[in-house]
């Protein structure tokens, strides 16, 4: 089978076009943010020989669920603005061996780098995500502004951390009825961190990192994007009130809320809002 220009698959436009945008909205400074996308084995074989392994890495961790799953991930140090001018050597993509303990790169980092120093994080919660949904294919980390900005003054609290996003713009409710997931301060680029960070996934698809950024998971790039793109825009609407010093004279109320969510057929997630008078417990 003659094999497709690579440059021209779908799933590297893509990568490339989120790339682009994260660091045009100041998200992704130097080599800042990660993102990776599970591909298909049908989606990616006519573009790329399956049958040709570059090299084989061990990983620190094991993610046997993931066996012969293929990911477009980018690279560690890349710079997000960069990645379009030349995909092979920012981006790669990785099929995870049958034991779940190494990766296979077939294809990019043409200058002999590694995919992103967080690389645990992603395949982790992977895992963890894939197993809520089976549509699941991105995990996009970005340095989202105004979230972290949120995390220095807000409690970090995850129930008052999500009532307050909620609380911005009606559709945060709707985009993410899960909630948010906070992690205390964690060093970056560590199996502990990705461990954590799964264990969070099981309950929402964002979680945020203080003082870092953000974590978001979707079925699409879009999703995954917009997902972070909501948190993020009723974060930056947060700290505006904040830098008012005025009273807050209105906000959307609990009932108001609860009745968007039946209107929508979402279930916001327990213990957040106020049902008649009783707090969730």
């Amino acid at each position: 089978m003659k094999l497709h220009e690579i440059n021209q698959a779908p799933f590297i436009r893509e990568m490339c076009e989120a790339t682009s945008q994260l660091w045009a909205y100041g998200w992704a400074e130097r080599n800042g943010g990660n993102i990776s996308y599970r591909l298909p084995q049908e989606e990616v074989k006519y573009y790329l020989d399956l049958n040709r392994v570059k090299k084989i890495v061990a990983l620190d961790f094991t993610v046997k669920s993931l066996a012969g799953e293929i990911f477009l991930v980018s690279g560690s140090g890349k710079y997000f603005k960069n990645i379009q001018k030349n995909p092979a050597d920012s981006l790669a993509i990785i099929r995870i061996n049958t034991e779940g303990d190494c990766y296979e790169l077939l294809w990019g980092l043409e200058g002999g780098d590694l995919p992103t120093s967080e690389l645990a994080s992603h395949l982790q919660c992977h895992a963890v995500r894939i197993k809520q949904d089976p549509e699941h294919r991105v995990i996009l980390h970005t340095h989202a502004t105004a979230i972290s900005a949120m995390t220095f003054i807000h409690e970090l609290d995850e129930k008052k951390f999500t009532k307050t996003l909620w609380q911005m713009i009606t559709e945060c409710l709707v985009v993410f009825p899960d909630g948010v997931s906070v992690l205390p301060w964690m060093v970056a680029g560590t199996s502990k961190l990705g461990a954590a960070s799964a264990e969070k996934m099981q309950a929402s698809r964002i979680v945020i990192w203080p003082h870092h950024g953000i974590m978001g998971a979707g079925q699409t790039m879009d999703d995954a994007f917009g997902l972070v793109e909501t948190a993020e825009k009723a974060a930056k609407i947060y700290l505006q009130i904040c830098s008012t010093r005025q009273e807050i004279k209105q906000q959307i109320t609990d009932q108001q809320l609860l009745a968007l969510a039946t209107e929508f057929h979402v279930k916001p997630k327990a213990g957040i809002l106020r049902e008649e008078g009783r707090q969730d417990d």
